[in-house]
């Protein structure tokens, strides 16, 4: 990971390489105006001066030029030194001092240009405040350096501050702007845990209105929080660390540049002697005036911008991702997203809330009917089936306090349902099957409503009260709103095929399959069934991506070209697994992820093109008589260029794929009832 100390260590050694370039322009300008205007009588004087441009020009060119001749490697650093030693021998030291000066120059703004990406990301480092509050076994709340924070600690958070520390709100509540982590536009909402100690034994669990991150800033509320990470641990010292260690991770066409420039470096050394011989034996020119054409087409031919032209676009992708809460790790992924032609989902927490919630509700007619919700929610409130917690949770603010009622003898009918007694008299809460062992004939609106429900997906329970039935509930784990229009955008953005896998029954997943517009929807999975599947979609439709939770499908994901995790923010094992983690729960940067990924690939290749055709355009108007001074002043320039073109995707704008796209709140978010419309049978 790069510390502070390494990011200013790197932005010191850059400003230093810019003042050494002015210095060699300065010098090689008082040695031309000694030369040619006030022509000195000293002839070392000029000397001097193209001496001076040599040392300050060619003082990192030299270190380069030595760095990677001793890792076996002939880069664009070693040829231009070359060609300025070259320059220097037949005595055009004008013309070598102007070669490494336009040569430093062009690096040392080039570096600087590419310190936006880096410092875009490094900045993420300086995110955390230095210091917290703790409060420490009851005491008075004291400052102490991050470091020193502990698991456990309680931080006390002040309004319009950063938090300090991952944790979970204990106390308090306020809106926490987190988009510096997960790219979150809008503040979220945070609230107390209802128990801390049970929480703190689970914390990748815990919901996002209770949990808060490092680097984020509160709102107007002051909070306590409990420290569920060290500084070390935090989610966003992960990010930090993972970015920056992967933002130079060679692409498919970076890996392919670097096996063309073994060949074309060398290919370059054998034309330039092939020119400097053919010019002097064979076309009789003089050995001075051969030599000089054999090092200005060495600079002609030299690669720089081809191979600046990958790394500018990747880093700068890499960058712009990161800022919009998307972590791509490297530039494998990140191009390769780009082509995918498949992509997989897993359904529950994906495409769906992962939450089951209320979606259906049918009381019979007349006073039985307006008895179903306050007997259900009786008979429920006793149980801690995840079922059950949805229906209290969504049902209980529809029953007038005085129509409350009390459960008692709760019984669990294996595959069947729930039996208790209510003021008494006996309930029955299930499926069909239990009140068909019974002999019980559902009332025929009752049967319908039951099969349509069914149909839907829905896991359906009919309620029976004292010999009578009063309707039925259909509970749902939802699929999110935006799925729909996230399907659209990636086959808008080019991708051919999507597919759900769950391991939820068939008929429920064909029901969110149909409400969000997979292609393919395959239920009944086992983990190793979820593997064989990706495989077989790899074979069909190579490079895949499969997109989940980056923990329960880690097995499956490892499958695909592109592991994709979602609400990877807080979660240590997603951040590890995925080529991509999507840091909040927001489905709609998948397809901003495949746009940036294919505006990235664009950019590499106006970058690869326009590198080659300078250089073709340099080596013939060398021949043509052009001297090393404007050839070098075309070739410095063309890198800059390609750099300026790949600094664009630091201001991609996602279309309307992504920040365009209507979220909806999670069941859990929601503010007061239920989804679900109460229909009469």
């Amino acid at each position: 990971m790069n510390t502070t100390s390494d990011v200013k260590q790197e932005h010191g050694t850059s400003n230093i390489e810019l003042w050494f370039a002015i210095l060699a322009g300065a010098t090689y300008a008082a040695g031309m105006v000694s030369e040619y205007i006030l022509r000195v009588p000293l002839v070392g004087l000029p000397l001097a001066f193209f001496l001076a441009t040599y040392f300050f020009g060619g003082f990192f060119t030299f270190k380069e030029a030595i760095a990677s001749t001793l890792r076996g490697k002939f880069e664009v650093d070693f040829l231009m030194l070359v060609a300025a030693i070259g320059a220097g021998a037949i005595g055009k030291w004008g013309e070598g001092a102007v070669l490494l000066f336009l040569f430093s120059l062009g690096h040392a703004l080039e570096a600087y240009a590419m310190g936006r990406a880096s410092r875009s990301i490094e900045s993420l480092a300086q995110l955390a405040p230095r210091t917290a509050l703790v409060r420490r076994d009851g005491a008075e709340a004291v400052e102490v350096p991050v470091e020193d924070l502990r698991v456990g600690d309680v931080v006390v958070v002040r309004p319009n501050s950063r938090i300090s520390a991952d944790g979970f709100v204990i106390s308090g509540m306020s809106a926490v702007d987190q988009s510096a982590v997960t790219g979150e536009s809008i503040p979220v909402e945070k609230e107390p845990v209802a128990d801390p100690q049970r929480d703190m034994r689970n914390a990748d669990a815990i919901p996002a209105a209770n949990k808060v991150f490092a680097g984020t800033v509160n709102g107007s509320g002051a909070l306590e929080i409990q420290v569920s990470a060290t500084a070390a641990d935090s989610t966003l010292s992960r990010v930090v660390e993972l970015v920056t260690s992967t933002d130079q991770t060679a692409s498919p066409t970076q890996l392919f540049i670097d096996r063309f420039q073994r060949w074309y470096v060398p290919a370059v050394i054998l034309g330039v002697i092939a020119t400097l011989l053919v010019s002097w034996l064979v076309l009789s020119n003089g050995f001075k005036d051969a030599f000089y054409l054999a090092m200005t087409v060495l600079v002609a031919a030299s690669p720089c911008a081809l191979a600046i032209a990958t790394p500018a676009a990747v880093l700068a992708g890499i960058a712009r991702a990161a800022r919009a809460g998307v972590l791509v790790k490297g530039g494998a992924p990140l191009e390769t997203l780009g082509r995918v032609k498949a992509i997989a989902f897993d359904k529950t927490g994906t495409l769906t809330w992962g939450t089951p919630s209320v979606t259906a509700l049918k009381p019979v007619p007349g006073p039985a009917g307006e008895a179903l919700v306050p007997v259900l929610v009786a008979v429920e409130s006793l149980s801690d089936h995840p079922l059950a917690t949805a229906i209290v949770r969504d049902l209980t603010s529809r029953i007038p306090v005085d129509q409350t009622l009390k459960a008692a003898d709760l019984h669990a009918v294996t595959g069947r349902g729930l039996t208790a007694t209510v003021d008494g008299k006996p309930v029955q809460v299930g499926n069909l099957r239990m009140f068909s062992e019974q002999g019980l004939d559902l009332p025929t609106g009752l049967q319908e409503s039951y099969c349509q429900t069914q149909n839907s997906g829905q896991t359906t329970m009919i309620v029976r009260y004292d010999g009578n039935f009063l309707g039925l509930v259909g509970v749902m784990d939802q699929a999110r709103r935006e799925s729909i229009q996230v399907m659209k955008a990636l086959r808008e953005s080019g991708v051919d095929q999507m597919v759900m896998i769950s391991g939820d029954n068939q008929p429920v997943v064909d029901a969110v399959g149909r409400e969000v517009g997979v292609d393919v929807a395959l239920g009944g999975l086992l983990p190793e069934d979820k593997v064989t599947q990706i495989s077989t979609l790899r074979e069909q439709h190579q490079p895949i991506a499969m997109v989940g939770d980056g923990v329960n499908d880690a097995p499956a994901m490892a499958k695909a070209d592109v592991a994709i995790a979602m609400g990877a923010a807080g979660s240590a094992v997603a951040l590890e697994t995925c080529d991509i983690a999507l840091m909040s729960d927001d489905l709609g940067r998948v397809p901003f992820g495949v746009r940036l990924s294919r505006a990235t690939s664009r950019i590499i290749a106006q970058n690869l093109a326009a590198s080659m055709l300078v250089v073709v355009f340099l080596i013939i108007m060398t021949f043509s008589g052009l001297n090393i001074g404007l050839v070098v002043l075309i070739h410095e320039g063309s890198t800059l260029l390609v750099v300026a073109n790949a600094l664009r995707l630091l201001n991609f704008q996602p279309g309307k794929e992504h920040y365009g796209i209507d979220h909806e709140e999670s069941p859990l978010q929601l503010q007061s009832g239920s989804q679900a419309k109460a229909e009469t049978l």
